[in-house]
């Protein structure tokens, strides 16, 4: 049988490095998995490990206290604290429309009770200007929101430049690093974010169930509310939630397991050298696109500029529904690749690509120039075939 080929990165990192399977295995075989300090022995190393895993991340992005490093379930959880815990009726916020629907939905869900919200729009590239953001800006927004990379197109936004108008007016800025964090070395304060929030499943090469919100200076806890309240690391007999970091927003039993994991994820990137691999990811992406682009009946809707891209390359093909596609290249050629609206419904309206989105193509670290090319050729020989789509 085939070697699998696997460019579906974009949705979760596969194959995960040898360490990190190696600390599922092992890491509840030593600890409790139930983190309290004090406690016994057990609980102890457990919420020790916890900790140094958050030491581990405020040091990758450059966080002064990690206190303000919170572990959340997901990228989508993250954000969903980050928006929900911060706006409240009569605030305002400025987004784009290519968001992914963990920033659409909830935003949705708080325009019920009185926030309201302006989507800016992108250019065929699908890059967002930071002039039009600003002149989104109201006296009252709270919060500008911006995807730090597409997650259907890869295109790159500018950020900086965005964050850096939203703080003239003392707006805050949120940034969804789930397609940059472990691709693009950055910090906080590269960004210019108020807010960062990640995923540990994706290119930061952890295990599901693992998200990170990361709060600036900027952000004064006693203005983001928690999500869930209960039991924390710190057992204090208080009626209300602690207001202390990061217990406010850490109620409950942390998925110890996968957090000391993603610690683990994190520690192997730096030692593989994090700038190689991220070079090396560009290259691919690079190749990809090259190929692609040569292919008649292939519409590329990923930016063309290789600086203004992460690796998360978007196409349809001519004479084929995404999801048909996808899977005539798992079934007869072993390749995986993503298909359909990516959980970024709007983002794929906006391009053109509604209702059966795209196909995503999105190397990793174990992805060579040889599987580059044998989805190139894949590819090119679906495109001649006849039309299988509606």
């Amino acid at each position: 049988m085939a070697v699998l080929t696997y460019l579906d990165n974009a949705t979760t990192s596969w194959p995960k490095p040898e360490v990190v399977i190696r600390t599922l295995g092992t890491f509840l075989e030593r600890a409790s998995g139930v983190p309290l300090r004090p406690g016994n022995r057990l609980a102890t190393e457990t919420w020790e490990a916890i900790e140094r895993v958050r030491e581990r991340l405020a040091a990758f992005f450059g966080v002064p206290d990690p206190r303000r490093v919170l572990f959340t379930a997901s990228g989508t959880d993250a954000l969903n604290l980050a928006i929900k815990g911060l706006l409240g009726p009569g605030d305002h916020v400025v987004t784009t429309a290519i968001e992914h629907d963990a920033v659409r939905r909830p935003l949705r869900t708080l325009e019920l009770f009185g926030v309201t919200t302006t989507r800016v729009g992108v250019g065929p590239d699908g890059l967002v200007d930071p002039v039009d953001m600003q002149r989104a800006l109201r006296p009252n927004t709270r919060l500008v929101i911006i995807g730090h990379a597409s997650n259907v197109t890869g295109a790159l936004q500018p950020v900086v430049e965005i964050a850096n108008r939203a703080h003239v007016q003392g707006t805050l800025v949120l940034v969804n690093a789930a397609q940059t964090a472990g691709v693009i070395p950055f910090t906080l304060d590269d960004l210019g974010a108020d807010l960062l929030a990640l995923s540990g499943h994706k290119w930061l090469l952890g295990p599901p169930g693992t998200g990170v919100l990361v709060l600036g200076p900027r952000v004064d806890p006693s203005e983001l509310a928690p999500l869930r309240e209960g039991a924390t690391a710190r057992d204090l007999p208080d009626i209300t939630q602690l207001w202390s970091l990061p217990e406010r927003y850490e109620a409950g039993t942390p998925n110890a397991v996968g957090i000391v994991a993603l610690g683990a994820a994190l520690e192997w990137l730096v030692q593989e050298g994090f700038t190689t691999l991220s070079a090396r990811l560009r290259r691919l992406a690079d190749r990809l696109v090259a190929g692609l682009e040569t292919i008649p009946g292939v519409r590329l809707l990923s930016p063309s500029d290789p600086p203004r891209r992460v690796a998360v390359i978007s196409c349809l093909v001519s004479g084929w529904r995404p999801v048909d596609l996808a899977s005539v290249l798992e079934k007869t050629y072993r390749i995986v690749v993503g298909a359909g609206l990516h959980g970024a419904s709007e983002a794929c309206r906006t391009l053109g690509a509604y209702p059966h989105g795209t196909v995503r193509l999105s190397p990793g670290w174990c992805t060579t120039e040889e599987d580059i090319d044998r989805v190139i050729l894949a590819v090119a020989e679906l495109a001649r075939t006849p039309s299988r789509a509606d």
